[in-house]
């Protein structure tokens, strides 16, 4: 881990950030104040101590790890997890909130407390047992423990179902072999929520701890997207689970899915975040650069840019409070939760297009994080359900007809 502060890095880069959340509908109307207290306790983490060290660390392609107990003491591990367990005891629109501000300052941020909280702490929390509950959760909650997810496969991704990772009854223990691919926090979490076939076929979900024998999480080099965040492979070589390590209230498709839908709900906030700081910054930049005598903000290609940028943030907020509003009812379907992750992703990959062209050279540059968000969408709008798959869920769900098969 690099020794390098957070305090170094504003001196050494004098970069300040100074950005101001666009709400062209006065969408802050509708949140209550302690939404509002959760945004500001995010908002001033990630300007302090992501903002400042986050370019460097995106071009050296390494995840700061010293961030980890801080985004626990803001509650970003597990928010609506509840209290008793760790958690934040939060409702839906705080967690969104969260997630919007973390990825406003970077998507491999927010990637590792959406694995932490969605992926990780969710289904221990919702299919796990009591002892599962108060051993890991409030580990996980404060950051002593980090924790990865492990569903995608080598072979399998869009079709999860196919998987061929598999545990076999072996008296005392279940035998568990196969690999798991493009895993964000593998390599460097304590424990991993794996999901795995059992011999009747049936998909199962398990806690996997490092430190098992034959468990094994080399890690993935060379991404152009999420250069921030610690991505691997998990390998399982005859690793022996315990049986008090599977979840006992959940089997199949359903179990994994169901985190995903956690995990989407946050991305739909989040991928917003990474367009609002896109917009910010070419709104900022268009009223200081001077071309032609006179800041290029007032030239008609650069209002309708900024104009229909806005735009789009503000149809996905309201999209976002709608959904959370739901969420909070119970009453969000997984085809909501999935209009929301696609419309908003697309949404902040556009805007962070046009942005990039409003800055011209200097677009590609680190001075400004825009270029840093288009490579990181990229791989926002793959991962959890790829921009297609999301555009057939909401096909069946409109239509009754399967498409996948």
């Amino acid at each position: 881990m690099s020794n390098i502060t957070a305090e170094h890095q504003v001196k050494k880069s004098g970069r300040q950030d100074l950005y101001e959340s666009p709400d062209y509908y006065l969408l802050d109307e509708l949140l209550t104040e302690e939404h509002k207290l959760v945004r500001s306790a995010v908002r001033d983490f990630v300007k302090k101590e992501i903002s400042p060290i986050i370019e460097d660390y995106a071009q050296r392609a390494e995840f700061p790890k010293q961030i980890i107990n801080g985004l626990g003491a803001i509650g970003a591990f597990g928010p609506t997890i509840p209290v008793e367990y760790g958690g934040g005891g939060m409702d839906y629109i705080s967690y969104g909130i969260i997630m919007q501000e973390l990825e406003r300052g970077d998507s491999g941020i927010r990637s590792t407390a959406s694995v932490q909280g969605s992926l990780v702490m969710y289904p221990i929390y919702a299919y796990g047992s009591e002892e599962q509950r108060k051993k890991y959760l409030p580990k996980l909650a404060s950051g002593e423990f980090m924790g990865c997810f492990g569903l995608t496969e080598p072979d399998y991704g869009s079709n999860p179902s196919g998987m061929v990772t598999n545990i076999k009854d072996n008296g005392e223990h279940y035998l568990l072999n196969g690999a798991k691919m493009w895993i964000s926090n593998a390599p460097f979490a304590d424990i991993a929520v794996v999901w795995a076939k059992d011999e009747e076929g049936v998909i199962r979900g398990m806690v996997v701890e490092r430190g098992m024998e034959g468990f094994t999480t080399p890690e993935t080099h060379n991404k152009w997207s999420l250069r921030a965040s610690a991505t691997g492979e998990l390998v399982f070589d005859n690793v022996k689970v315990p049986k008090e390590n599977i979840f006992p209230n959940v089997k199949g498709i359903k179990g994994p899915l169901g985190c995903l839908n956690q995990a989407r709900y946050g991305i739909a906030w989040g991928a917003l975040g990474a367009a609002m700081d896109c917009y910010d910054t070419a709104l900022r930049y268009s009223k200081q650069r001077i071309q032609f005598d006179r800041p290029i903000a007032g030239f008609q290609l650069q209002q309708k840019k900024l104009a229909e940028m806005i735009t789009e943030i503000t149809k996905g907020q309201l999209l976002n409070w709608r959904l959370g509003t739901l969420k909070n009812e119970n009453r969000a379907s997984a085809a909501q939760i999935s209009m929301a992750k696609r419309n908003n992703v697309e949404t902040a990959l556009n805007i962070s297009r046009e942005a990039r062209q409003m800055l011209g050279g200097m677009g590609i540059t680190g001075e400004y994080p825009i270029m840093r968000h288009m490579m990181n969408l990229e791989s926002v709008v793959t991962y959890e359900g790829t921009h297609d798959i999301h555009l057939l869920i909401t096909g069946m769900d409109i239509t009754g007809e399967n498409a996948f098969k």
